[in-house]
């Protein structure tokens, strides 16, 4: 049996070899989880296709687009462990319905950049849900630690009092824009927190990365 144990896998890659079926390798493996050839290439062309970007393939690109994967491992263990809720399909399928508006005239303007960026639909249908599942994540794991105070606000009022205004016209006092103060130093604060925990995750877990599915 031992014997039969080792055959078959050389065995099996034969078969693949001759009949023409290409291999998915691993690239990256984050402890449990594991990042494939597969999921790079469409993470960027995924990302290239929201940018309005030309589709391209670089090795820098895709350690780029592994690092992001990597991070999305670590975000996908923390929404499991804590139970955090995910965004619905309906959410995502609105959202993906705006692209088409905002960015095709006709149906068929987004069926051809699908094939130039070798993407399907349910990809960036996909890709939709979970952004916005990131974001609830994000708002609901540090949001919540994040303590604004009065003298923050009127450091940034006094700081940023003219382009304040001018973004907000008729609204030019400290107290008709100090919700909006408030909303823009958490935000930046949890974006502080955010990647930092981020950090923590990058050095604390155990990333292996196979170079050749890099390349």
């Amino acid at each position: 049996m031992k014997g039969l144990r080792n055959w078959l896998p050389a065995a099996c890659l034969s078969l693949c070899l001759a009949y023409g079926v290409v291999i998915d390798r691993i690239a990256v493996q984050v402890d449990n989880a594991i990042v494939k050839d597969s999921d790079i290439k469409r993470s960027l062309h995924i990302t290239e296709f929201l940018n309005d970007k030309p589709p391209r393939m670089t090795e820098s690109d895709r350690r780029e687009a592994a690092q992001r994967l990597i991070d999305q491992a670590f975000i996908r263990q923390e929404i499991r462990l804590g139970d955090y809720p995910q965004a619905t399909w309906e959410e995502a399928d609105k959202q993906l319905a705006e692209l088409k508006k905002d960015r095709f005239k006709v149906p068929i303007a987004f069926d051809q950049a699908l094939k130039r960026y070798e993407l399907v639909e349910p990809d960036l249908r996909f890709e939709f849900q979970w952004q916005l599942t990131v974001l609830r994540f994000i708002d609901l794991r540090f949001k919540p630690a994040v303590l604004v105070t009065d003298q923050e606000i009127q450091k940034y009022y006094d700081a940023h009092a003219a382009a304040l205004r001018k973004a907000n016209p008729g609204k030019g006092s400290l107290d008709d824009l100090r919700d909006q103060i408030h909303d823009i130093l958490a935000g930046e604060e949890v974006n502080k927190q955010f990647f930092a925990w981020l950090e923590e995750q990058r050095k604390s877990k155990k990333i292996l990365y196979r170079e050749e599915g890099l390349r």
